[in-house]
C-alpha cells in the first residue's frame, strides 16, 4: 500500500443500518414527546430527501373558524425534519460507525437558530416536511425545510442552523 492511499472504513452492514433506523423511529416518534402528540412519523431515511409527515386533527388547529393549523404545530414539523434531516446526514457521514456511536452523536445536536415563513394557511388532511442539508461542517449544520399539504400547496418554508458538535 502506498503513503498517498487512502482507507476507506467500512460501511455499516444493512442489519446494522435497520438498527440504526429503528432507533431513530423511537427517538423521534416516541422519546420526544412533543413530536408524539403532534403526531409526526418519519417517512424516508433517505440522506438527499429526509422527510416525515403527520395527519390533521382537531387538537392541531390554530384557527377555530378556519380549521387551519396552529402555527406553533408548522414550526415543530419544520424543527423537526431539520433536526432529523442533520441526523441522517451526520449518520451518512459517519457510515462506518454503530448505531449507538450515531444515537450518542445525536444527543449533543440543538437547535441554534429558526426561522419560518408561513405561505398559505395551513389547510388540509395531512402533511408532509422535507428537509435537506445546506451544509454540514464540524460544529454548525445549515438547513433549509418545506412544509405541504397533501395535494402538494407549500405552507410554509424554514432555514435553520443547528449545533452537532
Amino acid at each position: 500500500m502506498s503513503l498517498d492511499s487512502t482507507i476507506v472504513a467500512a460501511r455499516r452492514s444493512a442489519e446494522e443500518q435497520a438498527r440504526l433506523e429503528a432507533m431513530f423511529l423511537d427517538v423521534f416518534e416516541h422519546r420526544f414527546n412533543f413530536n408524539e402528540l403532534v403526531g409526526l412519523r418519519i417517512d424516508s431515511f433517505d440522506p438527499e430527501a429526509p422527510r416525515i409527515s403527520f395527519d390533521m386533527r382537531p387538537e392541531l388547529v390554530g384557527s377555530y373558524m378556519h380549521n387551519r393549523l396552529h402555527g406553533g404545530v408548522i414550526a415543530t414539523a419544520l424543527d423537526t425534519v431539520g433536526g432529523f434531516a442533520v441526523v441522517v446526514a451526520v449518520a451518512e457521514k459517519h457510515a462506518h460507525e454503530a448505531a449507538e456511536q450515531i444515537v450518542t452523536r445525536f444527543g449533543r445536536f440543538g437547535t441554534i437558530d429558526l426561522r419560518v415563513d408561513y405561505l398559505n394557511q395551513g389547510i388540509g388532511r395531512s402533511f408532509h416536511a422535507s428537509a435537506k442539508v445546506m451544509r454540514l461542517g464540524g460544529r454548525i449544520a445549515s438547513v433549509q425545510m418545506e412544509l405541504k399539504n397533501e395535494t402538494g400547496l407549500l405552507i410554509a418554508t424554514g432555514a435553520a442552523a443547528y449545533i452537532v458538535s
